[in-house]
């Protein structure tokens, strides 16, 4: 069976934005390229970039979710991918193609999950842009 991914509609710079990616993500790579369509990865998981023209643009109603171990990925991710972009509340923000991203710890679920701090976890979450893991464990 294939596997499902998403195509990305870009104005006219499919093949730059996937070059942006996987200069962020580590371990990413060009799959193939054309005038109209590029295939890239990003930790494994494949894209497609369309060149479709500025017929449709991006919005919040889809998002990538990045989940990181550590402040120091979520710096990374976060540092990179608003360069150009724009950060939002709660960890969303739009890269500079307008693409949005959710950067999360990966501990924030079990933090929630837990009945004594997840009305904290929320009140103290709710006023970061980046989520600060360090912050939610202080909660």
């Amino acid at each position: 069976m294939h596997p499902i991914y998403p195509c990305l509609w870009f104005n006219n710079n499919a093949q730059e934005a996937a070059g942006f990616y996987c200069s962020v993500f580590k371990t990413s790579k060009l799959v193939s390229t054309s005038p109209m369509v590029v295939i890239f990865e990003l930790n494994g998981r494949r894209f497609m970039g369309l060149n479709g023209g500025s017929q449709f643009t991006f919005n919040e109603s889809v998002s990538f979710v990045v989940e990181c171990d550590t402040q120091a990925e979520i710096d990374h991710y976060w540092n990179e991918l608003t360069k150009g972009g724009s950060e939002s509340m709660c960890g969303w923000l739009k890269d500079k193609y307008g693409v949005s991203w959710q950067v999360v710890p990966t501990i924030l679920p079990q933090l929630m999950e837990d009945p004594d701090r997840a009305e904290r976890v929320v009140q103290a979450f709710m006023k970061m842009k980046k989520f600060d893991i360090e912050a939610l464990l202080k909660a």
